[in-house]
């Protein structure tokens, strides 16, 4: 195995380690989701990104058990469903998810997408409520804008927020808030969906560093404080791709030149 090792990098919060580079594990599902997933552990991910509306939390708790790995070893997250945020079905759906993973405790606990103001109150109060009953290690949100974050760590102990995150969707002003209230942001959809692949200055760059571009992409990513990224894959080589970015360095004016390229393409909302 000394192939595959790798120096990860991470970032502590709370006294908890996490790995910065993550799987985002969307779409693996069934048998070849979970053997993906069994791959990415094979090859050194320790950071495992599911969520309930992902129908794949089974594969994911059964993959780390056929590991061998300890369960401390992994850092995993999930999120709750807008469908689940109601008192009556917030906590037995994190039951429910607990059950489907093998595990008594996540170590991220997220809600998915925000609702109204009402219901965002009420959820956060039960993801507290979670943190109580030590199935989580952290609680977060995803997908809140910066007043809803702040609503949100006025009633509970907010670690980060996970948001869409790539070259042509700058997040400066949510960076600029995470910052300066110490939490960390997980970038999801760090490729934009595959269009930044194609864009002609990321790959002068990448070239210009003897990288891919989703090397690239992912290192500017992760040199940025508090960031964490979460990119899918599915096949050995793009899964070992992947983790290849924490033996090089990008340039400050090459970094400028990649925040340059935002342009508000968002692709979920």
């Amino acid at each position: 195995m000394h192939s595959n090792c790798i120096t990860m990098q991470v970032i502590q919060h709370h006294n908890v380690i996490i790995p910065s580079l993550g799987l985002g594990t969307y779409q693996l599902t069934g048998l070849a989701g979970q053997q993906a997933i069994a791959t990415a552990l094979q090859l050194g991910y320790r950071h495992l990104d599911t969520a309930q509306m992902y129908n794949n939390e089974t594969e994911v708790g059964r993959a780390i058990t056929e590991s061998g790995l300890d369960r401390e070893e992994v850092f995993v997250t999930t999120k709750v469903w807008p469908s689940n945020l109601s008192k009556s079905k917030f906590i037995p759906s994190v039951e429910e998810s607990l059950r489907k993973l093998n595990t008594d405790h996540v170590d991220l606990l997220l809600i998915h997408w925000p609702k109204d103001e009402e219901t965002n109150k009420r959820a956060v109060d039960l993801l507290a409520e979670c943190l109580q009953k030590q199935y989580t290690r952290l609680i977060g949100v995803s997908n809140f804008s910066i007043p809803q974050v702040e609503q949100a760590m006025s009633q509970a102990p907010i670690s980060c927020n996970q948001v869409e995150y790539h070259p042509y969707y700058g997040q400066k002003q949510m960076l600029d808030y995470t910052h300066k209230h110490n939490l960390f942001l997980t970038a999801y959809s760090p490729f934009g969906t595959g269009e930044a692949l194609d864009d002609n200055i990321l790959i002068a760059t990448a070239e210009k560093y003897d990288r891919t571009v989703s090397q690239l992409i992912l290192r500017w990513l992760l040199q940025q404080d508090g960031v964490i990224a979460i990119p899918k894959a599915s096949s050995r080589e793009h899964l070992q791709e992947n983790m290849r970015v924490f033996d090089f360095e990008i340039g400050p004016d090459d970094m400028t030149q990649i925040f340059l390229l935002t342009r508000n393409n968002k692709k979920y909302s």
